[in-house]
């Protein structure tokens, strides 16, 4: 399962890492892919995570999440 999100406020490495770790955090998350020119975080899941989890965790780092997409 594949989750795409646009999140503002990103536009360093730091940032990259900062949204990286907090997702990393979850079991459910296999692998995250940060886009800053996209303004957008692909999500890699083993198993459901709710979307309301995923915002927490982005925007506790400091950004916002815009929108989530599901892809199956």
């Amino acid at each position: 399962m594949k989750k795409k999100l646009i999140v503002k406020g990103m536009s360093c490495m730091h940032c990259v890492s900062a949204v990286k770790e907090g997702l990393s955090g979850f079991e459910q998350v296999e692998d995250v892919e940060v886009s800053l020119e996209d303004e957008r975080v692909d999500i890699t899941l083993t198993e459901e995570l709710s979307d309301e989890k995923i915002k927490d965790s982005i925007e506790d780092q400091g950004y916002e999440v815009v929108e989530i997409k599901e892809e199956r």
